[in-house]
């Protein structure tokens, strides 16, 4: 909490104090492209105020109900991502080591934090408002005023509040927690024709999946992505684009094998993927 709080630059003692952003065109991952990045390093204020500044600069303005020389309203109120970013930072699982990533999509804003609901929560509880505090030291400063924090419990219920489609996954098997903004239809620029094909190509390989009785996590379906592009592709490179540790993408990798989705030729060192 002390190299959170006060530390110029806490991710040089621990890399994954960071929040890493995104913003792709279209509405999936993409490993070459993408319409914005940047990473937010610093102590935890600095981290939240630019990776809120990183949101709303990537958020459309609409007109709604003004008249044409308005200056518009944000496409999704303010306040949404104020709670869901207080929430992954006070709440994500410290000893993870993975940064905070957004993920911003035509059609979805995602907010991936390390750690899943710890103890008896569930989604269906901190809907309701419901709180279990991994990180007691820290949430205590933050409720200094530290960050815009304005209760225990209550952020995500305020969330729903301004914005009620949204939902959340709790990832057992990934590690992580995502909140899943979604975005209305018709408001994010259209994607262009050859991003449309990266889509299907993802719809396949999730009706591959589904033929086979066991449907791909959105982390197998973008390391199979990856090994496409590059069939020699080591797994700290997987967990490098992907920003999962080793072992997970190890074991999502061993997943899609024994699901018949991928093979290893030759050796450790000089051999390659195979996507069946």
């Amino acid at each position: 909490a002390g190299v959170l709080l006060f530390a110029e630059r806490p991710e040089w003692i621990k890399p994954q104090f960071i929040v890493k952003a995104i913003c792709y065109p279209g509405n999936d991952i993409h490993t070459t492209r993408y319409l914005d990045t940047e990473d937010f390093t610093g102590p935890l204020r600095k981290q939240y105020d630019g990776a809120l500044a990183f949101i709303l600069r990537n958020l459309p303005k609409v007109q709604a109900d003004q008249d044409v020389n308005a200056p518009g309203r944000l496409e999704i109120p303010q306040i949404v991502f104020e709670e869901l970013l207080v929430n992954a930072l006070i709440h994500r699982d410290y000893l993870i080591s993975a940064p905070i990533r957004i993920f911003i999509f035509d059609n979805r804003i995602e907010i991936i934090s390390p750690g899943t609901l710890p103890n008896n929560l569930t989604i269906e509880k901190i809907r309701t408002g419901n709180s279990n505090i991994r990180n007691p030291i820290l949430a205590s400063f933050v409720a200094k005023n530290i960050l815009p924090y304005r209760g225990l419990g209550s952020g995500i219920r305020r969330a729903l509040e301004a914005w009620p489609d949204i939902d959340f996954v709790d990832d057992r098997d990934g590690g992580t927690f995502i909140a899943i903004v979604q975005r209305k239809k018709g408001q994010a620029p259209p994607s262009d024709a050859p991003l449309s094909k990266n889509k299907g190509a993802k719809k396949g390989l999730k009706r591959h999946a589904t033929a086979a009785d066991a449907p791909l996590s959105d982390l197998q379906t973008q390391i199979l992505a990856l090994i496409r592009q590059k069939a020699t592709i080591s797994y700290n490179e997987l967990a490098s684009v992907t920003g999962k540790d080793r072992s997970t993408v190890r074991r999502n990798v061993g997943k899609l094998k024994d699901m018949g989705l991928l093979r290893r030729v030759g050796s450790k060192k000089t051999g390659y993927w195979e996507v069946l």
